[in-house]
């Protein structure tokens, strides 16, 4: 599946966003790491279970909701987008900020997703609003 990352159109040519070309590359290796066995090779999730990250509100709307929940995890039942999913996630504060940047952007812009980048700066905010 190809990537899409975040860029300009220039004479009808799409020219890639070099810092969102390299966030999303990085980023793909994180969710190899610690996404993928839950959330799957296509972003499909497992019915019930783990949400999808296709186009869901979750994904594509508020950043820093979606920092909060890799900084803190997730265990409660929540519906997304009418389907209901009910397995806990794992906080994973240990990833760095520009690890989690990176992985929020990748899963953004890929699996059909088209969304702006998620700096590094954002992630550090949302984690010093959490220490507080």
């Amino acid at each position: 599946m190809p990537l899409k990352v975040p860029g300009n159109w220039v004479n009808e040519v799409w020219i890639p966003n070099s810092d969102s070309v390299n966030a999303v590359l990085r980023g793909k290796v994180v969710y190899k790491a610690y996404c993928l066995s839950c959330h799957q090779f296509d972003g499909g999730g497992v019915e019930n279970l783990n949400p999808p990250l296709i186009k869901t509100s979750f994904v594509l709307g508020d950043k820093a909701r979606f920092i909060q929940i890799i900084l803190k995890g997730f265990d409660k039942r929540v519906e997304i987008d009418g389907e209901d999913y009910s397995n806990n996630m794992p906080p994973l504060n240990f990833l760095t900020d520009q690890q989690i940047a990176d992985v929020l952007t990748y899963v953004r812009n890929d699996f059909g997703n088209k969304a702006t980048m998620v700096k590094a700066a954002e992630v550090k905010a949302v984690r010093a609003k959490l220490a507080q």
